[in-house]
């Protein structure tokens, strides 16, 4: 296997360490850290060159002054290496960027400025190392020189740049190339525009200088984040790695799926990171549940990416043996099934929106909802943005709060030439301004009159602790949402909208009799349904279904069994035969995937629980028996096997459907659907 090939099966092994510890590395010995690793079924990892606390762990001729204090193996970094690769072990390097105590300490005038004039980061008495490094300053050269000194005597395989990430900087630098640029550095949007600009720079300006250095070296910079920001400096990439720890502060379960479904359209190999810590980096001698590792690493897979597990090394120097029992117990199971999984493409069928390049926000509430629902139907999907090519999804939606501008309706209006069809939901398709539906495709008009609040603030989609605002929804008989038609609660109050000529209200908004307010409430929550029609609150036409109200922020907050409902049914009017359908439970996870010759079924079923204040559990594994498979095939079918174990299952066709029955499910399994080959 190529030094340079990413690897499925690899270690992020932490190694902040304190000058305040002492006997640093005296415990490591290379050929037991290399076999450790090798028994583990580990065949990358990425080891430790500079640290947060900004400390070196290698021999530095030209910083001898940053090498860790009380280092007792001067070279450990190179010992590392060169024992894995006795072993063919891949060994990046890691090397901090933005966060360096040290560095930080050393050199204030390199640290980022705030609007307030405080330097960014970790106050002077708090425990912490994140004072925050500017690379528009001098700092950028002295990053260069570690990093030169690290490719030109250390055999490492790439490098791995941590904490690099957008700040709104003040420092004279950043004030100096906004003013050349005609910025304004008290504007916080400028502020941001140019840190994105000039981070591009920096990436663009690492990446030729390490491959100056050193052809082929793998290159990542890390934000703890994937997502359309990247998109403008993706060619300072190899491959892009997928930081999530689903038990951690930040991430959760959601944070990955949503990402890696974004990511694997970049054009880069992709790499998921968890971590082995029952909660987050830094969290020593503790041990995540095996089924949670599984359940992360094999979702990893099923979404097209190989795997990465998060430690943190102790700083004796010596590998932790029950960590890396845990961690063979999984790569054992991810090694056994890589041939399915090598150089394989998700099958998918919907693109739902982000608003990530339109609002920056990370974790966009609608989407996560859409993520969550349609992970339970088993729809196959990307997360996409405007860049996006639409015309590889036989449908878009556009959850919540999906602005459209010229350009984009221009796309749409493209794509719906092409026969593509749309489901959007609340404010997604407004103009930018919000003053009403930027095409008549979208089958609805917006009313003058919406709904305020007594001051006169407008109350849609806005969260009242008691529901004091909100709507209902009434099916009508022409809904196949198979829901009675009856009120149905929806906690928020939504959009007021006319259809348009030639479109089927599938469902009506009905309001409370009146808000909850003092002057007048009823019960401990909301008012009951008055029974009056206030308008439409679902409408279809031949390519759109569009909703009123957030659907998928509802989904997000409360899961109502309800919504789910009227939004697949609007799904399946528009998307007609799904890729996949099951009998089995709505936690049942399916992921498609495609290789020559040959389509590949995942199936998960781990189900995280809250079993905790802080995160969510996963601790058992329930089988699942007799699992009813039935898969949309565009070609006929040769065999449908059950992988690695080699079992045959059998199959039959329906129409353009196989049909195949999994005896028992008990967490992860591949079904190998081979084709027939064409003549």
């Amino acid at each position: 296997m190529s030094t340079n090939e990413l690897r499925f099966r690899q270690i992020h092994l932490d190694f902040h360490t304190s000058e305040a510890i002492p006997q640093v590395g005296a415990r490591f010995d290379p050929e037991t850290f290399a076999r450790t690793l090798q028994k583990a079924h580990v065949n990358s990892i990425t080891c430790f060159a500079r640290c947060h606390h900004g400390w070196l762990y290698y021999d530095s001729k030209r910083f001898p002054q940053l090498v860790h204090p009380n280092l007792m193996r001067r070279d450990l970094l190179r010992e590392q290496i060169d024992a894995c690769h006795r072993c063919d072990i891949r060994v990046p390097v890691y090397i901090t960027v933005q966060w360096d105590l040290l560095t930080a300490k050393n050199h204030p005038e390199w640290t980022v400025l705030e609007p307030d004039g405080r330097l960014a980061g970790t106050p002077p008495f708090e425990a912490g190392f994140y004072r925050i490094l500017c690379v528009n300053t001098p700092y950028r050269e002295y990053l260069k020189e570690i990093t030169r000194e690290v490719l030109e005597n250390l055999p490492a395989d790439g490098v791995f740049f941590d904490i690099v990430s957008v700040r709104s900087c003040c420092c004279r630098a950043c004030q100096a190339g906004m003013t050349a640029q005609g910025l304004d550095p008290a504007n916080q949007s400028d502020r941001l525009l140019y840190g994105q600009q000039m981070l591009d720079g920096f990436k663009a300006e690492m990446s030729s200088f390490v491959h100056d250095l050193k052809p082929g070296c793998s290159i990542f910079y890390n934000c703890g984040h994937i997502g359309p920001a990247h998109r403008s400096s993706i060619h300072s990439f190899t491959h892009l790695e997928l930081e999530s720890l689903p038990s951690g502060d930040y991430w959760g379960y959601l944070h990955f799926p949503y990402t890696i479904r974004f990511a694997r359209q970049l054009g880069h190999r992709c790499l998921g990171m968890t971590g082995k810590f029952h909660t987050d980096w830094g969290d020593f001698h503790s041990f995540k549940n095996q089924a949670a590792l599984e359940f992360e690493c094999f979702r990893m897979l099923a979404l097209g990416a190989g795997c990465s597990i998060g430690d943190q090394l102790h700083p004796e120097g010596a590998l932790c043996p029950q960590v890396y029992d845990l961690v063979g117990k999984v790569y054992s199971q991810v090694e056994a099934v890589e041939p399915w999984c090598r150089g394989a493409r998700p099958m998918t069928e919907i693109g739902v929106f982000t608003p990530e390049e339109q609002n920056g926000d990370r974790m966009p509430t609608a989407v996560l909802g859409a993520v969550r629902m349609l992970q339970e139907a088993a729809l196959q999907f990307d997360v996409i943005d405007s860049q996006s090519d639409f015309e590889r999804y036989a449908l878009l939606i556009l959850p919540d709060r999906i602005a459209v501008d010229p350009q984009l309706a221009s796309k749409l209006a493209a794509y719906f030439a092409g026969g593509g069809k749309t489901l959007l939901t609340f404010e997604s398709g407004l103009d930018p301004a919000g003053n009403g539906f930027a095409m008549a495709d979208f089958g609805a008009e917006l009313q003058t009159e919406q709904v305020c609040d007594a001051t006169g603030q407008p109350v849609r989609g806005r969260q009242y602790r008691l529901n004091d605002y909100l709507d209902y929804i009434k099916p009508r008989p022409v809904s196949s949402a198979g829901l009675a038609e009856t009120e149905y609660a929806l906690y928020t109050v939504g959009l007021r909208v006319t259809p348009l000529p030639n479109t089927t209200v599938l469902a009506d908004t009905v309001i409370p009799y009146f808000p909850r307010l003092w002057r007048h409430f009823c019960s401990h929550r909301q008012t009951p349904s008055s029974g009056q029609i206030s308008g439409a609150a679902i409408i279809a036409a031949d390519h759109v279904v569009y909703f009123s109200h957030p659907m998928f922020e509802i989904y997000h907050h409360w899961a109502p069994r309800w919504c789910k409902a009227l939004l697949l049914d609007g799904i399946d009017r528009l998307l007609g035969e799904r890729l996949v359908r099951h009998n089995g439970p709505s936690t049942l996870q399916i992921s498609l995937t495609q290789q020559p010759g040959r389509c590949n079924v995942h199936l998960l079923h781990y189900i995280p629980e809250r079993r905790c204040e802080m995160i969510d559990i996963i601790e058992d594994v329930i089988p699942l028996h007799d699992l009813e498979i039935s898969l949309r095939v565009d070609r006929p079918v040769q065999s449908v096997t059950a992988v690695p174990q080699q079992q045959t299952l059998a199959f039959k066709n329906n129409a353009k459907r196989i049909e195949f029955t999994l005896p028992r499910l008990n967490g992860h399994q591949i079904v190998q659907v081979a084709f027939e080959e064409s003549e």
